[in-house]
């Protein structure tokens, strides 16, 4: 990649879901221009070493499903149903039990939005981009409107003692389900079961 980058074919580079160790070893080669990993209000688990890191070095970082495969949108409910080459078929978080159980984040995001007269998936994106100065988020949107009530959630921001409300508030509540990365056997077995259909 350093090569490419030497001879102008390519700008930067970057890791997929990489680990601590991955980055710093391939940092020490040929200075990451960004990495990207799955991280929302559900799936926070690179608050503790990755996101610092990135930062510490100068790293961006590009969130993946940071609306939660639409859960924190609010227009998935526990009764929709996922078919074709839909990953959230194969991700237990997205089971009716647990999509039930995962309700009081929902309902933390719709209060915030009633506030802030915004939508849930708003609350989220906005949420995220002001805890994380060099971090850039890439929500799925498959209707025009979507894009738009994305952009618009750039907007929107928080006070010091909202922020932290809010982020305390969501630290408290329990997040029922596997991850994408977590599920990934099973993730394997769709694609592998799509290329044969």
């Amino acid at each position: 990649m350093g090569k490419f980058i030497d001879e102008g074919k390519i700008m930067g580079w970057g890791q997929s879901q990489p680990q601590a160790h991955e980055i710093i070893n391939a940092h020490k080669i040929t200075p990451l221009t960004c990495i990207q990993s799955e991280y929302s209000m559900m799936a926070r688990q690179f608050e503790k070493e990755i996101i610092p890191l990135c930062n510490e070095l100068k790293i961006g970082f590009v969130a993946f499903s940071p609306l939660a495969g639409g859960f924190l949108s609010g227009k998935i409910t526990s009764k929709s149903t996922f078919e074709g080459f839909d990953a959230r078929r194969v991700i237990n978080r997205y089971e009716e039990k647990n999509m039930l159980a995962n309700e009081p984040l929902l309902d933390l995001l719709n209060s915030f939005a009633r506030k802030k007269a915004a939508t849930p998936a708003q609350i989220s994106l906005a949420s995220m981009l002001q805890k994380n100065q060099n971090m850039v988020a890439i929500p799925g949107a498959k209707k025009l409107n979507m894009i738009k009530e994305n952009f618009d959630g750039s907007e929107i921001s928080f006070t010091d003692e909202e922020f932290k409300l809010l982020d305390d508030e969501i630290s408290k509540i329990p997040i029922f389900g596997n991850r994408r990365d977590e599920d990934i056997a099973k993730l394997r077995d769709l694609i592998s079961m799509d290329s044969r259909s």
